[in-house]
């Protein structure tokens, strides 16, 4: 291998996304809108980017038309210094068929590996909210000798069983076995009440990974998948390493948010995501200067706060707002506010999230809710507030009381 080795990146973003709906009605769980301004797959490219590669590649699937297109605006890359990200659909190179999994994804796009010719490619995930720098796993994974290395993220072990979890040889960084959600894991030995949960994050020696997934694509019982069926291959043959993301110093991190990581797959745990954003001192800080999370930089005005046409003030606690927004003396508390929304006079909004172009009239209150783009809320009209009055409207409402509201609706009020 060359002493300074050439590094390829590939993001794995063809998830669909079931239990993000409705969400994902219209777009890929990568394309969700997160934190106002940004995409959810914003988040691994800008890891990759600040990690100082510049040769990715995104793989996509399912309704990716969004996704492709925030790429090629977004991510443009100067094509002199031999620099892309790039995305690249199902192609059926191998076939009449699409991905059946994250390992055929790979397989079916080794194309692009070969063209390349990389010592070491980055595999990630597009759907995580994390911030990361490749660069320190990637010393770890030339330092063990491993042809493949997993970052682990220490997780309570209590929420083991929804999680890939790593056991670790002690006193080691090897694999000793990979547990597909364990009901009745060990702890860590230096923390007893945690595991280490897959990442979804791998580095791989370029011809260890070729004959991997070439290997797996020749087993008509495999679910070609990364971390079901890749990981465990590595793991059996005593060359799989782990990194622990307890290890990583990101630049700008603090002790609060160093190591967050979250799985935002499911509609809870994407609103909570959302919450740790908003605090005095958040969780997720969207304000690292050293290590910034890039996206679509839009051409719109700066976020307006004015009185209402009586000349009444409204209020905004603990929230973040987008450019082109105006709230008019409207109530706004711990709430995420895309671009371009507006919240009119005396309106109510909390423990919310608005995508672009949501607008909530007069009156309206919207309560533990997500709202899809371009969602009206009429003057004096409720959402959040009856959970029976919004699943008879056909909303989803989640066990834990989240109101999400597909896009492009209008909810009227009561008659």
């Amino acid at each position: 291998m060359a002493t300074s080795p050439k590094i390829f990146g590939i993001v794995l973003a063809g998830g669909e996304g079931k239990r993000l709906m409705p969400l994902t009605a219209d777009r890929a769980k990568p394309a969700v809108p997160f934190g106002g301004q940004y995409r959810l797959i914003d988040f691994a490219i800008s890891n990759l980017i600040n990690s100082g590669l510049r040769q990715i590649v995104v793989l996509t699937q399912y309704k990716s038309h969004s996704l492709d297109r925030h790429i090629s605006q977004t991510w443009r890359m100067s094509p002199m210094l031999s620099s892309y990200v790039t995305s690249v659909p199902a192609q059926q190179r191998l076939g009449k068929r699409w991905f059946s999994g994250s390992a055929d994804a790979i397989l079916q796009s080794m194309n692009l590996i070969i063209d390349e010719q990389p010592d070491i490619v980055i595999v990630i995930g597009a759907d995580h909210v994390y911030r990361m720098d490749f660069r320190q796993m990637l010393d770890a994974h030339i330092a063990s000798g491993a042809r493949a290395t997993v970052a682990g993220i220490r997780q309570p072990i209590g929420l083991a069983n929804q999680f890939g979890v790593i056991d670790v040889e002690p006193g080691s960084t090897r694999i000793r076995e990979f547990l597909e959600k364990p009901q009745n894991p060990s702890g860590l030995a230096d923390a007893p009440h945690e595991v280490l949960a897959s990442m979804g994050n791998y580095i791989f020696d370029t011809d260890a990974l070729i004959e991997a997934v070439e290997a797996d694509g020749e087993i008509p019982t495999s679910n070609h998948d990364m971390g079901g069926d890749i990981v465990p291959y590595f793991v059996d043959r005593g060359e799989a390493s782990v990194y622990d993301m307890k290890l990583n110093d990101v630049p700008g991190s603090t002790d609060r948010d160093r190591s967050y990581w979250r799985d935002v797959g499911t509609i809870d745990s994407y609103f909570e995501a959302h919450q740790d954003l908003i605090s005095v001192l958040p969780v997720f800080n969207l304000y690292n200067r050293e290590w910034p999370i890039f996206s679509q930089q839009l051409n719109s005005p700066p976020a307006k706060f004015t009185r209402d046409a009586r000349g009444a003030l409204g209020t905004v606690i603990d929230s973040i707002v987008s450019l082109g927004s105006v709230i008019s003396g409207a109530h706004l508390e711990r709430s995420v506010i895309g671009p371009w929304a507006m919240v009119g006079s005396g309106a109510h909004v909390a423990d919310s999230i608005l995508f672009d172009r949501a607008r909530i009239e007069g009156g309206a209150t919207v309560r533990r809710a997500i709202l899809d783009k371009e969602v009206v809320v009429e003057e004096g009209a409720q959402v959040g507030i009856d959970r029976q009055q919004d699943l008879a409207r056909g909303f989803i409402v989640t066990e834990s009381g989240i109101t999400v509201v597909g896009k492009g609706s209008r909810i009227r009020a009561r008659a």
